[in-house]
Parts: C-alpha cells; structure tokens; sequence
C-alpha cells in the first residue's frame, strides 16, 4: 500500500460541554452546524470500528473497501478486504490480474458486477493514468463503477476534497435530523436531493473525510433503522424526529427450493477431485462462476441427501438440497449446462466459485482454505 498507514482516530478528549446548534423553526437548511459538527467528530474519534480500511488514506486501497461494501454487511467484508489488498496491493497489480482471479478473491461477496466493474476500472488507470488514481470526485467518477458516492468517499478520505458523501445510512440521519418521512417527502428523487443539499451544507470542511466516516458510522451503528439509539446519540439535540420514523417498505423475499449434485472422485493425482460447471457468460447473474451441477430434481432421497443449506441471492430465499452423486449417474440426474470440469480439492478454494458453491464445499470440509489463503484456514461465506 502506497500510503503510510496511520491510526483509526485521535485521543479520546477531555468531556466536556455539549454545544448545540442555533435552531431557528425554519427548515433545517437555514440552521447553524458548527456545534453538531464538534459533536459528532468528537464522538467518532472515541466511537469509531477499528476497520483496516481505516488505517490509511491510500485512494486505492479505500476505493476497494467502498465497493466491497455496497450493499454487504461489514463482517463480511474485513476477512475478504485484507485477502485482497494481500492480493492486489495496488491498483497495477489489480489491473494486470485476470477477471477470474479477481472473481476468486470475490467469491461470497455477492453482485459480482462489482468486481468486474472494479478490475475494468484499474486497467483504465493503470493503461491510461499511468497507474495514478484521479486526484478529485470528478475525475473519479469517470471510471467505470464509480459513482457520485463512492468518488465522494474516495476523495474525501484520501484527498481532503471537501464534498459530502450520502449514502443509505447519511440519507437516515439527514432525514431523522430534519424530521422528514421517507414515505411522504414528493417521492424518493426529490427527497435525495433535498438530503444532498442539506449534507453538503453539514459538512465539516477542515475535516471531510472524518465527517463523511462519521456520519455514516452514526447511521450504522446508532441511528440504525429500527430501534435507534437516542439516548447515545451524539446529535440528538439537532434531531426533529428523535426515534424511528415511516421508511418505504422493501419488497418481500420469495422463497424457492434448488438442488445440485456434490460428485467427488479420486483423482490421477492421488487428490480428491469435485466436479464444477462454469455458468455461460450470458447470464444475467453470476456469469463465468463455477458451481456445483444442478440437479433435475429438487427432491432428493434421504439416503442421497448430503445437506440442506439456506442461501439467499437478492430478494429470494432459497432452501438448497445438495445430493451426493458418483460418477457413473451425474449425467443421469443433473441437468446438462455449461461446461464441466473435474478440479482437484487443492485448486477449487482459488478458483472463482459461486457463494453458494464455496458455502457447500466449506461446510462438507473439501476447501483446503480461502481464495487468497492457499491451504490455510477455512473462511466461512455470507453469500448473496
């Protein structure tokens, strides 16, 4: 890593008294925010998830941990994030990797476009840019995956730049903040820009970076969405709503059964060997993934059944069977697809395996370890 790592905050500072912002009863645009900036630093200096994302300003290595967390639980990533700087420690190194190494250190991330998007983006830079990150949000945002928050966050923690990043969790606080109700504000576009204009006007601007982490700290970890916790929030005396308040309901999840077929045989090598299909690049999800083959039938006989798993990919909840097969009937019972191939134990954990496949294996005991961790401890997956 380019930079040189620093610590995840300052000394804690003495107590003292809380400031409040001046509050006219207008709308909250008009406010003064010095007091809730001070706030709310000083809490993040002492509150803050010692993350290793954190550790460092290099623009690179901060870009990865943004990607990686859109749309994926902070546990999830930490392991994975630290494989994958191990991997890649800079974005040349990324840029001249294969996609499927790539997909291998993604594996059990879930929305694998990510990394695809990622990787086409550091061969932009390092074919075009000499290797040099953008210095701005705007320059930023004119790589492939990288949108107005993520250039924001990139260019605020690394850069100092001075621009307000608003995702899920500042969107939460900047409405409670303003007591405004999600499900009646004219619709979700003019709400965020109202919220946008308000956390541009919020923010700390001698410290953008800190401020940005901060509130989306709070969001995450106190101004949560059900059950915030107001009694330690560090801006509670600038909140108009103080508690939960009407959010726009998330499309139920549907629940489904699938099956595959788990084929292990002994190989010319003395090794173990599984069978995996490589799904077609032309689906519309996960494409060029290997998996376990499907079977033809969900069902599977008791003395055939070798697990049940649950595993959810975007709004379906599937109850997966997984059935163990020999080698003379998988052709019997699975159904014909893409490409297949015998792969020998010790190679599957670095290859770019499904969530679901990488679950499978993991719990039968057949990875020898982790995609970046050759034959080292087994990583669990939260696959999506």
């Amino acid at each position: 890593m380019s930079a040189t790592p620093k610590a995840p905050g300052r000394k804690k500072q003495p107590a003292r008294q809380v400031k409040t912002a001046t509050r006219p009863a207008s709308e909250p645009a008009a406010r003064q925010w010095a007091g809730l900036r001070e706030n709310l630093l000083d809490w993040y200096v002492v509150a803050q998830r010692d993350l290793p994302w954190r550790h460092t300003t290099d623009p690179y290595a901060i870009w990865v941990s943004e990607i990686m967390l859109q749309q994926t639980r902070v546990a999830a990533v930490i392991d994975r994030y630290q494989q994958f700087i191990a991997r890649f420690p800079t974005v040349v190194h990324l840029a001249q990797a294969t996609e499927q190494e790539v997909l291998a250190l993604w594996s059990g991330l879930g929305y694998y476009r990510r990394a695809r998007m990622l990787h086409q983006a550091a061969q932009v830079v390092a074919g075009e840019m000499q290797g040099s990150m953008p210095k701005n949000s705007a320059e930023l945002r004119k790589l492939p995956g990288i949108g107005a928050y993520t250039a924001a966050a990139i260019a605020s923690i690394a850069y100092g730049e001075p621009v307000a990043v608003v995702d899920g969790n500042v969107e939460r606080v900047v409405s409670r903040l303003g007591g405004w109700d999600f499900g009646a504000e004219g619709g979700d576009t003019k709400l965020r820009r109202r919220i946008e204009t308000v956390a541009g006007q919020m923010l700390a601007p001698s410290r953008p970076g800190d401020f940005n982490q901060a509130m989306m700290e709070l969001g995450a970890t106190v101004c949560t969405p059900r059950g915030p916790q107001c009694l330690v929030c560090p801006v509670v005396q600038d909140c108009l709503t103080k508690g939960e308040h009407r959010t726009v309901s998330r499309a139920p999840m549907s629940s489904q059964d699938a099956a595959y077929a788990l084929a292990v045989r002994d190989g010319t090598m003395g090794d173990s060997e599984v069978l995996l299909e490589q799904r077609a690049q032309s689906q519309t999800v996960m494409p060029g993934l290997w998996e376990l083959p499907p079977l033809r039938e969900a069902a599977v006989p008791d003395q055939d059944l070798r697990m049940t798993v649950r595993h959810a990919i975007m709004q379906v909840n599937y109850t997966v069977r997984i059935r163990t097969v020999p080698e003379p009937d998988v052709d019997a019972v699975t159904v014909a697809g893409g490409d297949r191939r015998w792969v020998p134990l010790t190679e599957a954990s670095g290859m770019a395996l499904t969530g679901l496949t990488r679950k499978v294996l993991t719990r039968a005991h057949l990875l020898s370890g982790g995609p970046g961790k050759r034959k080292s401890s087994q990583l669990g997956d939260t696959a999506h």
